[in-house]
């Protein structure tokens, strides 16, 4: 069978027949099993093995969790929840990504039908992403590039006055990251000692995820991480995670430095954006900046991260071979915005050096 050979494993017959169908239709993409459970599931997969699972996680005889966790062990597949918009649905999600998932698609309780149609392309392209990503075993099919239209960092801020910023002793660190950046987030930010710069991030994640995904963070880093709300200070031992919905543009105020939480419309395809934030660390920030881009597909970062590089920030990308997507560090290195590439367990050492600047 030719093409991306995806497996659905979802309790509801509708979602199983809708994304069937929106899957089926998108070019080089093959639904071969659509089941109602993760048993069901593994005795398919004993005939045939997909290259994408999409995964409810709460279900009946099985649980997504279990279910996943039994795949990563086994036979590394990459997986994209397909999860509630809800609190627990949220939370269940946080610790599906944890065990190696690499995407979340949403799905609200009512209209369903409706809004899993209104998602077409972003479940195509979390499908692609996922069809291309490092998951245990390397898988090296690269994934196709994006063909929607899209808007740039000029929706929500002007270009960036390049004219050098004043030094100060605060320095801040921005991280950009989509693909694969959750599992890689948490193992940067778990190195960090409670003294460590502030960091503000833009991770590509639903409305509704980003507070649980905060809260899963600080449950296990010495620094402080939490989702940002607008006009947070921008402080030592601090990690702002940019909610989901929203774009975080980086402000100053004399040495101070904080975050405006604001409504706009989707730049790169996603809200929040890389390119926005970055963006305003070049315009707020400058040589006071480290400016980071990490695993995830497409290019959003890319133009941002060139912008911090004109300003006189450090820039840093994730290496190739530590990314589960090289799609965003190759963009990046590509324009020329990249001092340096480096493997992900190097990056936490990067962040501290800003420290001693």
């Amino acid at each position: 069978m030719s093409g991306i050979n995806v497996m659905i494993v979802d309790d509801s017959a509708v979602v199983r027949q809708v994304l069937s169908s929106l899957l089926n239709a998108a070019p080089g993409i093959v639904v071969s099993h659509a089941v109602a459970n993760p048993l069901l599931a593994m005795e398919r997969m004993k005939v045939q093995w997909p290259d994408v699972i999409v995964l409810d996680v709460e279900m009946p005889k099985m649980d997504g969790i279990t279910f996943l966790r039994k795949i990563m062990s086994e036979h590394p597949t990459p997986v994209v929840i397909c999860s509630t918009l809800t609190e627990k649905g949220a939370q269940t999600s946080m610790e599906a990504l944890a065990a190696g998932a690499v995407a979340i698609i949403t799905k609200p309780r009512l209209d369903l039908k409706q809004f899993l149609h209104d998602s077409a392309d972003e479940l195509v392209s979390a499908v692609r992403a996922a069809a291309g990503a490092r998951v245990g075993k390397l898988n090296n099919r690269p994934p196709p590039p994006p063909v929607t239209a899209k808007l740039n960092a000029d929706a929500v801020l002007p270009p960036t006055d390049l004219r050098p910023m004043t030094a100060t002793t605060e320095r801040v660190v921005a991280i950009g990251t989509s693909t694969g950046g959750t599992q890689a987030l948490e193992e940067v930010l778990t190195a960090l000692p409670r003294v460590s710069p502030g960091i503000v991030v833009v991770q590509h994640m639903p409305e509704k995820f980003t507070a649980a995904f905060a809260a899963r963070l600080d449950s296990v880093c010495e620094v402080r991480v939490k989702e940002a709300a607008n006009n947070d200070r921008v402080l030592q031992g601090v990690v702002l995670i940019a909610p989901g919905g929203k774009h975080m543009l980086l402000r100053r105020t004399g040495a101070q430095y904080f975050v405006e939480v604001v409504d706009g419309p989707l730049v790169n395809r996603h809200r929040p954006s890389v390119d926005v934030l970055f963006r305003s660390a070049a315009r707020a920030a400058g040589a006071n900046a480290l400016g980071v881009i990490m695993t995830g597909m497409g290019d959003d970062g890319a133009a941002g991260m060139l912008e911090m590089h004109k300003a006189g920030a450090r820039t840093v990308a994730q290496d190739e071979a530590s990314c589960v997507v090289y799609g965003m560090p190759k963009e990046a290195v590509k324009r020329g915005g990249v001092e340096r590439s480096v493997p992900l367990n190097a990056i936490y050492r990067e962040i501290l050096q800003q420290l001693s600047y």
